[in-house]
């Protein structure tokens, strides 16, 4: 697994969950739960994984729908 983009934004992780998931593109979501045991102040980056050989799909797909990707 490969990191696709890391986030505190919670609306932007859900826009790219959902592109992920109608393009058929499975996925992680990683610590969801430490950044709220934290508070949510944004110390700690909510990350999406996906496969390294989904890695540039899922970017052209993320690009498609007209969003950056940060980094």
């Amino acid at each position: 697994m490969k990191e696709l983009l890391r986030s505190n934004d919670l609306v932007y992780l859900s826009f790219v969950s959902h592109v992920l998931d109608e393009a058929g593109i499975d996925y992680l979501l990683l610590d969801g739960y430490t950044s709220a045991v934290e508070g949510s102040i944004g110390a700690i980056p909510r990350r999406i994984l996906v496969e390294e050989s989904l890695l540039d799909r899922a970017r052209r797909e993320l690009g498609n729908a007209a969003l950056t990707i940060p980094g």
